[in-house]
């Protein structure tokens, strides 16, 4: 239980970082800026979490995502600034880079070396995953919109 609270707690401080450099890149107002860091390390720290009970990464970090739309669509409504001021930069930590990264060294090393299918999976797999978790990412991000800003009712 306590490794499960010291990762939590070191997953969730890391993932401030990246979150804050961003905001600060995208020129966040500094009043917003412990939102983005807020939204970052909840999010990310909601994924872990999801991570442990034995979701994938895909769902997992789909639901994290929803989580920091949802998030920031309320702090949106309450500071009447657009969610994408905290949304975007507090799901940067989750952006799958090592998965892309995976696939692009097997493309690099396809091309240089020749087709085999041990690196044809790689790619394929690793490249799947990024595009699966990015689209989890786009998809969970705008569920507060197509939930809450619709102009007809679901039904």
């Amino acid at each position: 239980m306590m490794t499960l609270l010291t990762g939590l707690f070191d997953d969730m401080l890391f993932a401030t970082v990246p979150a804050l450099g961003f905001a600060l890149l995208f020129n966040v107002p500094p009043k917003a800026l412990k939102y983005c860091a807020l939204g970052g390390a909840l999010g990310h720290g909601s994924r872990y979490l999801l991570l442990t009970t034995g979701m994938p990464m895909e769902w997992a970090t789909f639901a994290a995502a929803t989580l920091v739309g949802m998030l920031g669509a309320y702090w949106a409504r309450r500071f009447l600034a657009h969610p994408k001021v905290f949304t975007v930069a507090a799901v940067i930590p989750m952006i799958p880079g090592v998965y892309a990264y995976k696939a692009m060294i097997a493309l690099v090393e396809i091309s240089q070396q020749g087709y085999t299918p041990e690196l044809w999976g790689s790619l394929l797999a690793n490249f799947i995953k990024a595009m699966f978790i990015v689209a989890g990412l786009a998809i969970g991000l705008a569920m507060p919109g197509l939930l809450f800003y619709r102009r007809r009712p679901l039904v």
